[in-house]
């Protein structure tokens, strides 16, 4: 398959429970997420495409369940890092909101003592 992503539809008759997610309260799921991608919305300055970037190169690779594809797979997994990137750029510019700017050296002290307590 050539260089666009296939999109299927999404299936007609409900996710067998086994492989359903569970529903979880926003915090929990934030417990949960991969540590390496970080909140990019409401930050003041705004988040910069290398960051998008590397927002979307992580979620390819935790999907896809490596860090380096083959060479057979190096066109869609970087086609798909590209197309993730350039769609969650379109979502951070959409996103409103009335919070105050979050400081990104706070929430980077923020991360350190959490990763500290965890140690």
């Amino acid at each position: 398959m050539g260089g666009a992503l296939q999109v299927y539809p999404r299936p007609s008759r409900p996710v067998p429970a086994a492989l359903a997610l569970p529903c979880v309260s926003a915090s929990a799921y934030r417990k949960t997420m991969c540590r390496n991608i970080r909140t990019l919305h409401n930050f003041e300055p705004l988040a910069t495409s290398d960051e998008v970037h590397a927002a979307a190169l992580q979620y390819v690779r935790k999907i896809a369940g490596t860090t380096k594809p083959s060479q057979a797979n190096a066109a869609a997994f970087e086609a798909a890092v590209e197309e993730i990137a350039h769609t969650t750029q379109h979502l951070l510019d959409a996103l409103v909101t009335t919070a105050p700017p979050k400081n990104r050296e706070v929430e980077a002290e923020k991360r350190r003592a959490r990763y500290e307590a965890r140690a």
